[in-house]
C-alpha cells in the first residue's frame, strides 16, 4: 500500500484489538459486576486473551468502571504469649470453618446466615439463611453437608452460644468430629471464614436489599455457584475452588 506507513498499519491493528478487548472486558464486567479488574483480567486470560492486569486497569478506568479500593492492613492483636499459631488445613475435609453473618431485610428485620467453608479447598459448602438460628438449626444445616461431602476431621468456630451448646458439642462427639474454638477476641484465627464473610458482605449484602429471607437465599445460592465454580481465587493461583471443567468431567463437588 503506497503512501501508508507500516507503523500506522500496526497502530490500527492494535486499536482494533483494544476495541475488541474493551468489549470483552465490558461484557465480563456486566456479567460479574462485583468483580474488580484483576479478576476480570483472569477471566479474559481464560478466554484466550493475552493481556495483563495493567492494561485491563487502564481500559477499566477509561470506561469509567469502578476501581476496587485498597484498604490498609489491620494490625493483628496477639495473645499474651505472642502466639498466633493455629492448626492449618492440609487436605480436603481436614478443617471446616463455620461462622455467622448478620444483616437486615428491607423492612428492618434482622436475619442471620450460617457460612460453612472447607479451609483447604476454599469451597463454600453452604450459606444457610434464617431469621433466627440456634444450635439445632446449625445441626440441621451441617447434617446434609456431612452426607454430601463426608465429615471433616475438625470444625473451627468462635465461642458463640450456638456453637458451644451441649447439643452441638455432644453431636460432634458422636459423629467423631473434633471442635476447634478460636481464642476469644481473635477473629483472625478463623481467618478463612472471615475473608469469605467479608467477600459475601462486599459482593452481595452491601449490593442487594432483600425483602425476604427466601429472596436472600435464592440470590446467595446463585452467587455461591459463581464463587465456587467461576470466581478466581488469589490463594488458589487465580483458580476457582471447583473449576467448571471438574464439574463437566466428573461428579460435582458441591456448591
Amino acid at each position: 500500500m503506497i503512501g501508508l506507513a507500516r507503523s500506522s498499519m500496526q497502530y490500527n491493528a492494535v486499536e482494533k484489538d483494544d476495541d475488541a478487548l474493551r468489549l470483552a472486558m465490558i461484557r465480563l464486567a456486566k456479567s460479574y459486576g462485583r468483580y474488580g479488574y484483576r479478576k476480570v483480567t483472569e477471566l479474559l486470560q481464560i478466554e484466550g486473551w493475552r493481556v495483563n492486569h495493567k492494561k485491563v486497569e487502564r481500559l477499566w478506568s477509561e470506561e469509567g468502571l469502578q476501581l476496587p479500593q485498597r484498604h490498609k492492613k489491620r494490625r493483628r492483636l496477639y495473645h499474651k504469649d505472642s502466639s498466633i499459631i493455629r492448626l492449618r488445613p492440609t487436605h480436603p475435609n481436614h478443617i471446616w470453618a463455620i461462622d455467622f453473618v448478620h444483616d437486615k431485610l428491607s423492612n428492618g428485620r434482622s436475619y442471620k446466615m450460617l457460612t460453612v467453608l472447607d479451609e483447604y479447598t476454599r469451597q463454600a459448602l453452604a450459606v444457610t439463611v434464617h431469621t433466627r438460628m440456634g444450635a439445632e438449626d446449625v445441626l440441621e444445616a451441617l447434617y446434609p453437608l456431612f452426607l454430601r461431602h463426608g465429615k471433616p476431621e475438625f470444625i473451627r468456630s468462635d465461642n458463640g452460644p450456638e456453637f458451644i451448646a451441649k447439643a452441638m458439642q455432644n453431636w460432634l462427639v458422636r459423629v467423631g468430629v473434633k471442635p476447634i474454638r478460636i481464642y476469644p477476641g481473635s477473629p483472625w484465627e478463623n481467618g478463612y471464614n472471615e475473608r469469605f464473610n467479608g467477600t459475601l458482605r462486599r459482593e452481595i449484602l452491601n449490593a442487594e436489599w432483600f425483602k425476604t429471607t427466601t429472596q436472600a437465599q435464592i440470590v446467595i445460592n446463585h452467587w455461591l455457584r459463581q464463587y465456587n465454580h467461576i470466581r478466581p481465587h488469589q490463594a488458589l493461583n487465580m483458580r476457582p475452588p471447583v473449576p467448571e471443567t471438574l464439574i463437566r468431567n466428573g461428579p460435582e463437588l458441591g456448591g
